[in-house]
Order: C-alpha cells, then sequence, then structure tokens
C-alpha cells in the first residue's frame, strides 16, 4: 500500500478501538439498575457507536484495498456522522441543561422541582402515557423499601446525605441484588435523586418523620400539589407525585450530562480523522493522475 494509504487504514483503526468506548458507555447506561424503568433513551449512543465503528471499518477496507470509491464514500460519511454528532451534542446540551434540584435550609439532601427540568424530558419521559409504566416499575423495586433497614431519628435522617445512609446498609451486610431494580441507588448519586423524590414527601409539606418511608400529620399540606398525593402505603408513597417524575429526570439528566463528554471525545476525535483522511485521500488522487 500507498503511504497515504497506510495513514488512512492506520487511522481508521484506531477508530476503530474509539468506538468500543462509546458502545459501551451505550450498553452500561442502558442496563444499569436505574435505567430498568426507561430503556429508549441509553440506546441512541449504542447507534452512534455502532456507526462511528462501520464507519472506521469502511475507511480501513477502502485503505487497505486501495479502493478509491469507497474512501469518497468513507469521507462523505465521516463528515455527516460529525455533523450529526454536533447536532445531537447541542440538543443534549439544551435538553439536560435545566436543573430542578434544590437546596432544602435544615437538610443534607437535594429536592426536586418538576417544571425546573426541559419540557422536551417532560413530554417524551414522563408524560402520562410513559408515567404508568415507569411508576409500576420503580413502585415494584426495592428503592424505597431499603431506606427503612436502618433505625435513624429524624436529627440523623435530615442531618445525613441519603446516601451515607445506604452506606450503613452495606456496611451491616443488608444490600442485596435480588432483582435487577433492587441496586438503585443503594449507595450511588443517581438513586439519591430518585428516593428523594420518590420516596418522601417534599419538606414543605411539613410531615412529620416516623421512619424514611413514613411521615404524618402535615403542617401544611397545601404547601405543595405532592403534600395531599403522598401516601404511606409503601406501594404508593410518592410515586404519582411530580417530585418523583423530577427525580427520575433528574437522574437520567445527570446520567446523559456524563455521556455527553464520551460523544463530545468521539466528535473531535472523527473531527481529527476526517481531517488527516481527506489530507491523505486527495494525495492518493493527485497520485493517481499522475
Amino acid at each position: 500500500m500507498a503511504v497515504s494509504n497506510n495513514i488512512i487504514a492506520t487511522i481508521n483503526f484506531i477508530a476503530l478501538i474509539c468506538s468500543i468506548p462509546i458502545i459501551i458507555t451505550g450498553i452500561w447506561l442502558a442496563s444499569k439498575p436505574d435505567n430498568h424503568c426507561i430503556r429508549s433513551l441509553p440506546w441512541p449512543i449504542v447507534f452512534i457507536g455502532v456507526l462511528f465503528l462501520l464507519l472506521a471499518l469502511t475507511g480501513f477496507i477502502g485503505a487497505y484495498c486501495n479502493k478509491q470509491g469507497l474512501l469518497a464514500f468513507y469521507l462523505f460519511c465521516n463528515a455527516a456522522l460529525i455533523i450529526t454528532g454536533i447536532i445531537l451534542l447541542i440538543l443534549a446540551y439544551i435538553v439536560t441543561h435545566p436543573s430542578g434540584a434544590y437546596s432544602v435550609p435544615g437538610r443534607e439532601y437535594d429536592e426536586y422541582r418538576y417544571m425546573g427540568y426541559s419540557e422536551w424530558l417532560r413530554d417524551h419521559i414522563t408524560d402520562p402515557e410513559n408515567w404508568g409504566s415507569i411508576r409500576a416499575c420503580l413502585a415494584s423495586s426495592s428503592v424505597c423499601k431499603k431506606m427503612v433497614w436502618a433505625s435513624y431519628t429524624a436529627p440523623q435522617f435530615f442531618a445525613a446525605h441519603i446516601s451515607s445512609l445506604q452506606q450503613g446498609f452495606k456496611r451491616k451486610g443488608w444490600l442485596r441484588l435480588s432483582s435487577v431494580c433492587d441496586s438503585v441507588c443503594m449507595n450511588t448519586e443517581y438513586g439519591v435523586i430518585l428516593q428523594s423524590g420518590c420516596c418522601k414527601p417534599p419538606t414543605v409539606c411539613g410531615y412529620q418523620y416516623v421512619n424514611p418511608i413514613t411521615w404524618i400529620n402535615p403542617t401544611n399540606p397545601m404547601g405543595d400539589v405532592d403534600c395531599i398525593i403522598w401516601n404511606n402505603d409503601p406501594n404508593e408513597l410518592c410515586y404519582n407525585c411530580d417530585s418523583c417524575k423530577a427525580g427520575v429526570l433528574g437522574n437520567l439528566r445527570r446520567e446523559w450530562k456524563e455521556a455527553n463528554v464520551i460523544l463530545i471525545i468521539a466528535v473531535i476525535v472523527l473531527i481529527c480523522l476526517y481531517l488527516v483522511a481527506f489530507n491523505a485521500y486527495k494525495n492518493i488522487h493527485k497520485g493517481s493522475k499522475k
């Protein structure tokens, strides 16, 4: 092979390797227990990773076999994928930038406001058509039930970040991964968001603490629409609350912001590969005319 072909083949072999972390990231997001109830969002990352892999494979074969037509097709697809990636990053930033998290005086954990998240997330993830199945999945999991496996007084609960309570469960050997949903939040920030939104009433309601999932005698039942929705039934709790929907969206937002880092790296790598491959292709084309 000519030197230019060797360059294109080499950089596309590198691109093949780079596609693997993208695919793994998508599969990781899809398989995380806290995404068990929402299956659709992580898969676009897998799709992009597969396209990245196929594109790199096309460039590698075109260079190795000296197929100029295949190389031209590779450059065209590479440019299209770069443009698509940039558009996706812009849209992802717009969608995930708003945050419904807010701090509460006297509490270490944040609470979450549903209307604080983007309209697109609210319309496509927690709309009535989808929320029924998500709510049922959350209620059947142990996201909230495991919070009562250790005894804490009200001051201890309010003064501790919820995640630290889960560390206590783990040290005592009470953490069980008996089902795919059970490991949600048992010592991760992601689960803390779900717990804060779904497993207790909003602080503004003024409920009295009994245990992490039992609250009584609200002093301000009209302080929030979720105040009258709260139910001490372990199968009900705040699963129908806007705060629970906000917790789900907050969880997705955090994970997608992490995934966006992978996408940014992928786009930068694609741009670099395109520039090198384009110059090498021009050299091949000039050489074929001589």
